[in-house]
């Protein structure tokens, strides 16, 4: 690789760890510069999840404390994550690319206006929750409908498949039927798409170890990791506005790059 493509690469990772600490869909970021810089679609998705299991590790531990008041939570959560990233992963590697071709502008169409449409959906969430006593002390104890395991599930497969925007739909999830804090459920998003991820990372290693380029999972995974303890620990002072405006011009480039490649 030429240093400058190094350098674009390890700055999506950076950019990408850090805004899915806080919001989610920082594959919005990577996978369209992968893809501009010519990486075939598949092989981009390969990379960039695997790349970006290092910044959901970090991210992890900037959410330590709130992941630690919400463990009953998390555990009856995971299972569902991970069958869905199991599926997922197993779509990807088992359809054809070219299935690929035409899903993937629809799935970054969905991506990108939910990044647009993110600060209404939270500005519900809130308004919902303010009629509601929430106690974040009790909030591990709350038993969760039947729906939220089927939604998280859904959203599994959805991310071992694409992996962008999957946070944005699980704090979507979370924001309707768990009753705890913002934070408690950021903190469960950020660890159930770290398994999804890592499911997903697992599956390439077996069953698509040839398709791994190496020095953009490294890239991506070095920026990755620095993003998510930059998101932990200062990235909510970050302009939401700057964040959201980088993902969709990012994500429309890409719909429009991979529209174009249909076309012809």
């Amino acid at each position: 690789m030429e240093l400058w493509r190094e350098l674009v690469v390890g700055f999506a990772g950076l950019w990408a760890g850090t805004i899915n600490t806080i919001v989610g869909s920082g594959s919005l970021v990577t996978f369209p510069v992968l893809v501009a810089l010519g990486y075939a679609p598949v092989n981009s998705i390969i990379s960039n999840a695997m790349g970006l299991v290092a910044g959901g590790f970090s991210g992890a531990w900037g959410y330590r404390r709130e992941a630690r008041s919400v463990p009953k939570t998390m555990l009856k959560l995971l299972p569902a994550s991970l069958l869905g990233g199991i599926l997922g992963a197993f779509l990807l590697l088992h359809l054809p690319e070219s299935v690929f071709g035409y899903v993937a502008p629809v799935l970054i169409a969905i991506a990108v206006l939910l990044v647009i449409f993110q600060p209404r959906l939270a500005r519900w969430v809130r308004e919902r929750q303010a009629g509601e006593p929430l106690r974040p002390e009790h909030a591990d104890e709350q038993k969760l409908p039947l729906l939220v395991y089927v939604l998280v599930f859904l959203i599994g497969v959805y991310g071992g498949y694409f992996t962008a925007a999957q946070g944005i739909l699980l704090m979507a999830v979370l924001g309707i039927f768990f009753h705890g804090s913002l934070q408690q459920s950021n903190a469960i998003k950020v660890i159930l798409s770290l398994v999804v991820n890592l499911v997903a990372a697992a599956s390439y290693l077996l069953f698509a170890f040839d398709r791994i380029n190496w020095p953009v999972v490294a890239l991506i995974a070095v920026g990755s990791l620095i993003g998510g303890f930059i998101g932990a620990k200062v990235g909510r002072k970050l302009s939401p506005l700057l964040l959201r405006g980088f993902i969709v011009v990012l994500g429309i480039v890409a719909l429009v790059n991979m529209i174009a490649k249909l076309v012809n």
